[in-house]
């Protein structure tokens, strides 16, 4: 009777098409890593912290995505991976709230860290579950098939709060003031996860039951199984390497472009207004980023992962020149800075599908694919967050012009990576 009943929640499962599912599962899932990580540093800014602090503490508090897989196993004992997916959605939703009302408080700095942490350990656990529903509900045809939505989506999260909702906050600064403006846009961050919530109740399929540990002791037991065949595989540690090194220039990059285009020209930055930024990023990085990803997918999908490979690190890092060209002729014309924008948006796009496949295909494959695959995102947030973290003050000591040469030569350990790099094929009929 039980077997009948789960093949029957599995044919309920495939019958939902993943284009209802995929775009809105990865947009949640990318809003509050983007909050986090990058519109944080915007909304800091703004209340007077230095670069320096900025990317010291908004990169601290990005800790947990790196941490994920500690708790993992817990997931297990509960229910669907889907009931995590939506408890967590109405629990970010509550917390940036929260935080909203933490910032016209005196010790505001304090308090909206401790409500990041709780966004990031929440946000980090649906992360795991939110992959596990992907993983496991879709073929690995399908993966390849809808890796470029899933990036796309992710990153739309990422343009439209570094875009639409950095716009509103540039305005809202002028007419309301800093602090109002922002606690608006955090209360809006925190509407849209309540709104997904309800949207995933209702759509989402199960993803698998979580049914096979009845403990903890047992989930800390399979805890450790999992880590002993995860580095047992062959060429984990390849693959490592290169899922670390393949982000290190991109992590430098990400806190300080937002801070380069605030900071006055006199100081060596664009010298944008915060609704500037939100325009650049809003229209055309997500216009760029939205063609890139879904060509990079299809491209994949095509041509093959293995081949692809290094043409994908060389597209998604070359075009940080950009960065270099902007900070050393400083224009004064939007533009051009637009132009850029679009360079570097489509190339991230199209090469950033090529992380993804590789450890949904070569990493997390085997009995524990979803807490491989969380070990694989975490391993991959580390060479992300280090260079972060460490960005404000290397960028501090050799300024905006240097520092951008700096971030060119640091993608160099990315093409070595992925030219190096042993793995075998995976087959699209599996």
């Amino acid at each position: 009777m039980s077997k009948t009943k789960g093949q029957s929640s599995n044919m309920t499962t495939k019958k939902k098409h993943p284009a209802f599912w995929v775009p809105s599962l990865y947009f949640s899932e990318g809003l509050p890593f983007v909050a986090t990580s990058v519109v944080s540093v915007l909304m800091y800014k703004s209340l007077g912290l230095t670069d320096s602090e900025i990317a010291f503490f908004t990169t601290l508090v990005m800790w947990p995505w790196t941490l994920k897989p500690l708790w993992g196993p817990l997931l297990e004992m509960f229910k669907t991976k889907k009931h995590f997916v939506v408890a967590t959605q109405f629990i970010g939703g509550v917390a940036f709230g929260v935080l909203a009302l933490t910032l016209p408080l005196e010790g505001f700095l304090q308090y909206s860290l401790i409500m990041f942490v709780i966004i990031a350990f929440n946000s980090a656990t649906h992360d795991i579950a939110a992959d596990g529903v992907y993983i496991n509900t879709l073929t690995p045809k399908e993966q390849a098939k809808y890796v470029g939505w899933q990036g796309a989506f992710y990153n739309i999260a990422k343009v439209f709060s570094q875009g639409a909702l950095v716009y509103i906050a540039g305005r809202l600064e002028l007419s309301l003031g800093i602090v109002e403006a922002w606690m608006i846009v955090m209360g809006i961050f925190g509407l849209i996860l309540l709104l997904m919530g309800l949207y995933h109740w209702k759509v989402l399929p199960t993803g698998g039951s979580s049914t096979n540990v009845k403990n903890a002791g047992e989930a800390f037991q399979t805890f450790g199984k999992v880590i002993k065949s995860f580095f047992a595989k062959k060429h984990i540690y390849w693959g490592l390497a290169f899922i670390i090194l393949f982000r290190t220039a991109e992590g430098q990059l990400t806190k300080i472009v937002p801070l380069f285009m605030r900071a006055a020209r006199a100081d060596g930055g664009l010298g944008l207004l915060t609704a500037d930024i939100g325009i650049a990023y809003g229209i055309f990085g997500a216009a760029a980023f939205v063609i890139g990803s879904i060509a990079g997918g299809y491209f994949v999908a095509k041509r093959g992962l293995k081949k692809s490979i290094f043409l994908l690190a060389i597209i998604f890092n070359v075009p940080d020149l950009v960065y270099t060209y902007l900070a050393f002729t400083v224009p004064e014309n939007f533009s051009m800075v637009c132009t850029a924008i679009v360079i570097e948006w489509f190339g991230y796009g199209f090469g950033f599908v090529g992380v993804i496949l590789f450890m949904m295909q070569q990493i997390a494959p085997g009995p524990y694919k979803m807490a491989h695959y969380a070990f694989a995102t975490a391993i991959m947030n580390l060479g992300f967050m280090l260079p972060s973290m460490i960005s404000g003050f290397v960028s501090d000591f050799l300024g905006y012009q240097k520092f951008f040469v700096w971030v060119l030569i640091a993608t160099i350990p990315s093409f070595l990576a992925a030219w190096l790099v042993p793995f075998k094929e995976v087959s699209f009929d599996e």
